[in-house]
């Protein structure tokens, strides 16, 4: 609760007269018995313009129910560590409705989708710093490792052949890795797309990522000792969902 008081100001008079003329205004604060107010919370002095000061100074009980309100919203919030609001409804007469509101919640579709739009945004992130490694050639260098044309190069990716990974507005990089020391691309490379789905990226994790079951090998390290068929077989058990 509280008591309202006037306190007239410390200032000098002014020359400007009616609802711009200041007066101090003096919020005391009562409990109950059993409630202690926290050490320095007497009141709480502040200027205000002067009509609204005797305004409030003739009828303090109207402006309780506000100031309770407030009280009450500013622990909710600190408690619930987010913002809490409320409506204030004042007739002619200065009585005064406090009315709680129910901050919207968020429906969980909207949660999912902006968790999903976070997950993408960091997808980005991830796939483009991938992609600006120097191992990642563009099109053109990737034909010159290959001794043949970009527009071969293209054709074997759209089959398969080689891998290539979409790096938006610089195009396609191909990892030079993929390339054997025959001069050519791994051979497995159609059937690794064919068991894995033949997502780009999904062939891409499976060859950079070790397998415990090609003995902590990578993918790509594992067709380049010559262990297609076993780097297969762990494919087919990623795709039958054997191993996580």
């Amino acid at each position: 609760m509280a008591n309202i008081k006037t306190k007239p100001s410390r200032r000098g008079p002014k020359r400007s007269t009616g609802n711009s003329s200041q007066a101090m205004l003096t919020t005391a604060f009562m409990t109950n018995a059993v409630a202690a107010l926290p050490k320095g919370a007497a009141g709480v002095t502040f200027r205000a313009p002067r009509n609204i000061v005797e305004v409030i100074s003739t009828k303090p009980a109207k402006i309780k129910p506000l100031l309770a309100g407030y009280g009450k919203a500013m622990a909710e919030s600190q408690a619930a560590g987010r913002a809490v609001s409320f409506r204030v409804k004042v007739d002619p007469t200065g009585d005064t409705t406090v009315t709680p509101m129910e901050e919207p919640v968020a429906d969980a579709a909207d949660d999912l989708a902006a968790a999903l739009d976070e997950a993408r945004a960091r997808g980005k992130v991830h796939a483009a710093t991938i992609l600006a490694r120097e191992d990642m050639l563009s099109a053109d260098k990737f034909a010159m490792l290959l001794g043949t044309s970009r527009m071969t190069v293209n054709t074997k990716r759209q089959n398969h052949q080689v891998l290539g990974l979409d790096g938006a507005k610089r195009g396609f990089r191909f990892p030079a890795w993929q390339v054997g020391e025959d001069g050519k691309p791994f051979a497995a490379l159609p059937r690794l797309f064919e068991r894995l789905g033949g997502g780009p990226w999904s062939v891409y994790r499976f060859l950079v990522q070790s397998h415990p079951e090609l003995d902590g090998m990578t993918g790509r390290e594992a067709l380049r000792r010559g262990k297609a068929d076993e780097a297969l077989a762990v494919a087919d058990s990623i795709a039958d969902g054997t191993f996580a």
